[in-house]
């Protein structure tokens, strides 16, 4: 049987790498005591997979991963057993069965939503308030040279962002904006790329440190062509009763 598990990554969890946090779920269903499906073969290891890893730095309140398991209690009930296994800034959100022909998790990837704030004692190494920062950057979204290098694994190559910034508005206060941008194998645009285009563009020097960045949810594309049709991962499943 196929599930999708729905959590979130907060607090000081940000500060804990992919490989670790896998280790980490590993542990949990052994502690939680999920039937999980294991591969065969000489080195046998629980069969998981993450829908997308999450920078060192960054929170999740929609990050998912799939398992596989031979037998398993109702969904709630199975939530609140792993989430007694969880440490503090881990929740397990939710736990749903997928249909046999369910693709995973990190083949479906098309777009995921970001908040962005800026901190406070980067306000004044920036020059400008977080209200006057966003306002700028929304302006640069609109009308400024998107065209970026990207550094890649084979090297660096030039990309136009325009195309796969889906959606931006600035919170009604101004002091944070909310992103829809592309995501998974076809083209990955991570917040900071856009960021740092816009300091690169106000001839100031881009603070690393000087975000907090949020994914707030991942989405599949269900539509087709240019016409896209976000759906999130969690909507691939239905609870277990």
């Amino acid at each position: 049987m196929k599930i999708r598990i729905k959590f979130s990554k907060q607090g000081n969890m940000r500060f804990i790498g992919h490989l670790d946090i896998m280790r980490y779920f590993q542990k949990a269903m052994r502690r939680a005591d999920v039937d999980i499906r294991y591969s065969e073969g000489f080195s046998p290891h629980q069969i998981m997979s993450f829908a997308a890893p999450l920078g060192v730095g960054l929170t999740g309140s929609g990050e998912y991963l799939d398992i596989e398991v031979l037998s398993t209690e109702s969904s709630g009930r199975m939530v609140e057993r792993l989430n007694a296994q969880m440490a503090e800034g881990m929740e397990v959100l939710s736990f749903k069965r997928l249909p046999d022909s369910a693709g995973n998790a990190m083949s479906l990837v098309a777009a995921c939503d970001y908040t962005v704030s800026l901190k406070k004692d980067y306000e004044e190494a920036l020059g400008m308030s977080a209200r006057e920062f966003f306002a700028g950057l929304c302006g640069f979204i609109e009308t400024g040279d998107l065209n970026i290098v990207k550094k890649t694994k084979k090297g660096e190559k030039q990309m136009d962002l325009r195309p796969y910034i889906y959606e931006y508005r600035p919170s009604e206060d101004g002091n944070f904006i909310f992103l829809k941008l592309s995501a998974g194998s076809a083209a990955n645009v991570k917040p900071e790329l856009l960021l740092e285009a816009f300091c690169r563009s106000c001839s100031r020097e881009f603070p690393v440190f000087g975000f907090s960045i949020n994914r707030e949810e991942v989405y599949a594309d269900a539509g087709s062509g240019d016409s896209h049709e976000f759906v999130t991962l969690e909507s691939f499943g239905e609870d277990i009763e």
